[in-house]
């Protein structure tokens, strides 16, 4: 436990004195934002604005993560290093796209084709070596069966092994690309992604943690509640790293915001959103526990569809937020009230996570 709460410390004081750091720099290379000119009017003040603060954010968990395995004289595990590498990859390709914006003075960066190319890049080699590193108990990070709380017996793998490995790369594929687009959609507002995530990797600290106390592989009587997840304790202290992170960096993030993430930032906790719940077996538990993600994605899905179909829109502006800043919702009302949709999501996650636990375990 000690380490976990090393990873959060440490990575939110980097977080919270390196962002300052990080400002000046981009400041002084005249690094700012550009605003889309079909965006709300008010977000036209934010032009110029730093970004790429997902550096920080990466950063600071890399070093919470590197700080508590040396405190705790522990070696990292294959999963956490698999969970770092899907990251800090997906990080790779948001700050290529926020270069581009910036080197170009232009609010696009990185086109479609390329920008899933180097996702796909990324997710196969994780996919591929996230089924390799078997441990002394036969255990790899991750598994070929479709998971919910843990896995349901639905195996990818039904029609032989090298079936199975194509069908969970294109599973675990789609899984990267949806989360990290779905981070990427919800941060329009100052603070609203960043806020959102602390609570989402907030409740995969609490359930790694939880896994490792009830690890089939450490238990001396391993029971039904058990948990085949291969390094829980290991993820427990990424996940730590990152809330830290995200804490640290939300201090300057918040409205009016300092800096912003960027794609850099988006796409590096979206990808692993995505890791997490393949290496926890939580695959569908993680649509209920990052909901408001999954609500904001869905907004621009009608909105887009609906358009194509009838000509006709449904909300003023999709994302979802942009909506309701038509309505003329403050900024800050709209952030607080989507965390308060984001916490309510996870306590609903955490709820069916423990019932499902009670439900199997011995009395």
């Amino acid at each position: 436990m000690m380490s976990v709460l090393i990873a959060g410390a440490v990575a939110l004081v980097v977080a919270m004195a390196g962002t300052p750091l990080f400002i000046r720099l981009l400041v002084a290379k005249n690094y700012g934002q550009f605003i889309r000119q079909d965006g709300p009017t008010a977000h036209f003040t934010k032009r110029g604005t730093p970004t790429m603060g997902g550096v920080v954010i990466i950063g600071a968990t890399l070093l919470g993560y590197t700080i508590s395995n040396m405190v705790s004289g522990r070696l990292p595990n294959a999963s956490g290093l698999l969970l770092l590498f899907l990251m800090v990859g997906m990080g790779l390709i948001g700050f290529l796209d926020d270069y581009i914006k910036i080197s170009r003075q232009r609010s696009l960066g990185l086109d479609e084709r390329s920008k899933l190319i180097g996702q796909a890049v990324i997710g196969i080699t994780f996919a591929v070596l996230a089924l390799q590193f078997e441990n002394e108990n036969y255990r790899t990070p991750a598994s070929t069966q479709i998971s919910f709380i843990r896995d349901t017996g639905i195996d990818l793998a039904w029609a032989g092994a090298g079936l199975g490995l194509v069908l969970f790369v294109l599973w675990a594929n789609f899984l990267i690309t949806a989360w990290s687009n779905a981070v990427n959609l919800t941060d329009g507002l100052d603070g609203l992604a960043t806020g959102a995530s602390m609570f989402v990797f907030g409740a995969y600290t609490v359930i790694t943690i939880w896994q490792s106390n009830q690890s089939c592989q450490y238990l001396a009587e391993p029971g039904p509640g058990c948990y085949e997840v291969r390094d829980p304790r290991d993820l427990a202290i990424v996940t730590a790293a990152i809330v830290g992170a995200c804490f640290g960096f939300l201090w300057w993030n918040t409205s009016p915001a300092q800096i912003f993430m960027g794609d850099t930032g988006s796409l590096a906790l979206g990808g692993a959103l995505a890791g997490l719940s393949i290496l926890t077996r939580t695959e569908f538990l993680a649509v209920i526990l990052g909901g408001l993600f999954v609500i904001i994605v869905m907004s621009d899905v009608i909105q887009i569809g609906f358009f194509k179909m009838t000509g006709k829109r449904v909300f003023r502006m999709a994302p979802l937020h942009h909506h309701f800043e038509l309505k003329g919702w403050g900024e800050v009302t709209i952030v607080v009230r989507f965390w308060i949709i984001a916490a309510l999501c996870v306590a609903l996650g955490l709820g069916l996570f423990y019932a499902e636990w009670v439900s199997v375990a011995p009395a």
